[in-house]
């Protein structure tokens, strides 16, 4: 499988759950390490571009390729199991909680959760502490120009 992660030039090179950990996102709280991914280009560009204003736009973006072999293990998480709002801003403490007690339970490496952003495609959260996590790796980073008219 593919899955796709909009990244920062300076942090291209690695997979790492450390940035989200910093801030805490919609699965994870504050100190928690994910990696979030998306089932897409234009999802993983949609997931960024939803925090962005075409002032505030960087211009140093990557797409990032990563690989994850067939067979990983996968936990997954329908809409129907999530609370009501839960795709609301901020974040439900409710679905962070998802995502932490994920990490801690160790039990899967992938964590397929809906997108709050496009009704009816999926994020895919990868585990940096699974043992699977060390036979995912990037395969491609291109440069990732945004169009401007996203931002008008």
């Amino acid at each position: 499988m593919e899955v796709f992660r909009l990244s920062r030039a300076s942090h291209r090179k690695k997979l790492s759950g450390r940035g989200a950990a910093i801030k805490g996102a919609r699965w994870n709280s504050i100190g928690t390490e994910i990696i979030y991914t998306a089932s897409n280009r234009s999802l993983a560009m949609a997931e960024v571009a939803v925090h962005l204003t075409l002032a505030t736009l960087p211009a140093d973006f990557y797409m990032l390729t990563i690989f994850i072999p067939d067979g990983t293990s996968l936990q997954t998480i329908s809409p129907g199991a999530l609370p009501v709002h839960w795709n609301q801003f901020p974040h439900l403490p409710a679905t962070q909680a998802i995502g932490d007690t994920f990490i801690r339970a160790n039990m899967h490496c992938l964590l397929q959760v809906p997108s709050a952003v496009t009704q009816g495609d999926f994020n895919i959260l990868i585990n940096p502490f699974h043992a699977e996590f060390k036979k995912i790796r990037i395969v491609e980073a291109k440069k990732f120009p945004f169009d401007d008219r996203v931002f008008r």
